[in-house]
């Protein structure tokens, strides 16, 4: 068994073979029912919703447009890993938080828009992020519905991270993106590893980023703070 430190705290191996861990991790949050998804996804159970936040969908278009050569393959994989999310937990809507299309519009969009086709009865909300910046008569048209910040239950959901998250807002605990966190922990023998993580602070939770052709920063966190990090199948409590 590997031994890794987190902050100042030990942390049992992520990698042992003799730890027991379901493939989505329940938690249970302000009354709330929450499956933590190695897709880098919430299913929050009372809503039936599938929150992500930072799909970057176009990235992969908006790079080869440039003259980068990078696999078509990325990014119409994003799009079949939410397929499978449809599939498994039967959501009665998505909430994206924020930066669901990387650029202005290129051709992945059409990619996007065969596969908002195939789930018509689906809601779809987008909390617009600082890469949203497609015109919105393009969104409305595929029945996706558009809002700066959005308040269900005791959430309040929105893009950016609280500016002084010391500070709980008025519209609820805010659930957010944009900043792609992830957590680093560093063993004995000075081996590391960078996983993408949930972070669940006193008045914010920052999600993962969902795309596969994002990257993440590592962030600083409280003792306090519920740290959850995502390896390929499963999802696992750090702190």
């Amino acid at each position: 068994m590997n031994i890794f430190f987190f902050g100042d705290r030990l942390v049992a191996c992520i990698f042992a073979a003799d730890m027991k861990m379901s493939a989505g991790t329940p938690f249970k949050f302000l009354d709330q029912d929450l499956l933590l998804l190695p897709q880098k996804a919430i299913y929050w159970e009372q809503e039936k919703a599938l929150i992500a936040a930072d799909v970057h969908l176009g990235k992969v278009g908006h790079f080869r447009k440039a003259g980068i050569a990078v696999p078509l393959s990325m990014e119409q994989d994003d799009l079949a890993v939410l397929s499978d999310l449809i599939a498994e937990h039967r959501p009665e809507k998505i909430i994206f938080l924020g930066d669901l299309f990387h650029s202005d519009m290129n051709a992945d969009w059409d990619w996007f828009v065969l596969w908002r086709k195939q789930f018509p009865k689906l809601q779809i909300i987008l909390v617009k992020g600082n890469h949203d910046i497609i015109h919105d008569r393009h969104y409305l048209e595929l029945d996706i519905v558009l809002t700066e910040h959005l308040s269900v239950g005791p959430f309040l959901m929105l893009h950016h991270p609280l500016t002084d998250p010391t500070k709980r807002q008025d519209g609820g605990y805010v659930l957010c993106g944009h900043i792609h966190p992830g957590v680093s922990l560093v063993g004995r023998g000075r081996q590391s590893v960078t996983l993408p993580c949930f972070a669940f602070g006193k008045n914010q939770a920052i999600l993962p980023s969902f795309g596969k052709f994002t990257g993440k920063v590592a962030i600083r966190s409280l003792k306090s703070d519920n740290i959850f990090g995502v390896l390929k199948d499963k999802v696992i409590a750090i702190s």
